[in-house]
């Protein structure tokens, strides 16, 4: 699958005119959960050449390719439109230069955009992704006889993320097991959930999973907590002008 990609972003290229900084994976495989069918979602940061930004007029930022019957997804943005939404401190783009699957990327696009994500970081932000996104999960298994496992894991995995942002002042990890390895759960949680991970390794998308009573009331608690602190966190509130120069940077490099 991996020759497949490189083969597509080569193509991407050389029939948008872009040039990738980044070409990486997302969702189940990059926080380190996957299922034995899980799709390939391949995320892309690239620029176009500089005159393409001197219009008056909005241009498409996004490319979107469905591929292989839908088992690989590639979707990009333009790199003005990712450091405008880092600027918000976006948590797709926060996971997005965090992946652990690296398929392609520019060393000093890279290097250059990790030095100044911290400094763009809002705690209440990212928050309120991460919170949202945990209630809605967990209100799809919560008191179900039979559910979705990646549903389990979802709602799990911002569940742990909104209460590292509420515990800890860096931005939270894109792999699972640095996040839960990260804060002060006790050992036998942490050892139930490896072992569902390692379990959720030999299913399908479509296993429905049963109980977990200990997780669904771990992640209650997670949910409860966050939204009693997540008025309280502070915000980033740093100006533009790092994010323009970088922005300037990056579209005049070679």
């Amino acid at each position: 699958m991996e020759e497949k990609i490189q083969g597509y972003l080569s193509q991407i290229e050389a029939e948008k005119g872009v040039k990738i900084l980044l070409a990486c994976e997302t969702g189940s495989r990059a926080w380190g959960f996957p299922s034995i069918d899980s799709d390939y979602d391949v995320r892309l940061i690239y620029r176009h050449e500089p005159d393409w930004y001197l219009s008056l007029s909005e241009k498409n930022d996004t490319i979107e390719a469905m591929l292989e019957d839908r088992e690989l997804d590639i979707v990009g943005w333009d790199v003005r439109k990712c450091l405008r939404l880092l600027w918000k401190s976006n948590a797709a783009i926060l996971e997005r230069i965090q992946s652990p699957i690296i398929y392609r990327q520019a060393p000093s696009f890279v290097a250059g955009i990790h030095e100044i994500a911290p400094s763009h970081y809002s705690r209440i932000a990212t928050m309120h992704h991460y919170l949202s996104m945990a209630k809605g999960m967990f209100w799809e298994v919560e008191g179900q006889e039979n559910y979705k496992l990646k549903k389990l894991f979802y709602a799990l995995r911002t569940a742990v993320a909104s209460r590292w942002i509420m515990l800890r002042e860096d931005i939270p990890p894109i792999r699972f097991d640095l996040m839960i390895r990260g804060l002060d759960l006790p050992a036998g949680l942490i050892a139930q959930i490896e072992a569902l991970i390692a379990f959720k390794a030999t299913t399908d998308e479509s296993y429905l999973h049963t109980g977990e009573p200990e997780l669904m009331a771990f992640i209650q608690s997670c949910i409860a907590q966050a939204e009693a602190v997540a008025p309280t966190l502070p915000g980033a509130g740093k100006p533009r002008a790092e994010l323009d120069s970088f922005f300037l940077q990056t579209i005049k490099a070679g």
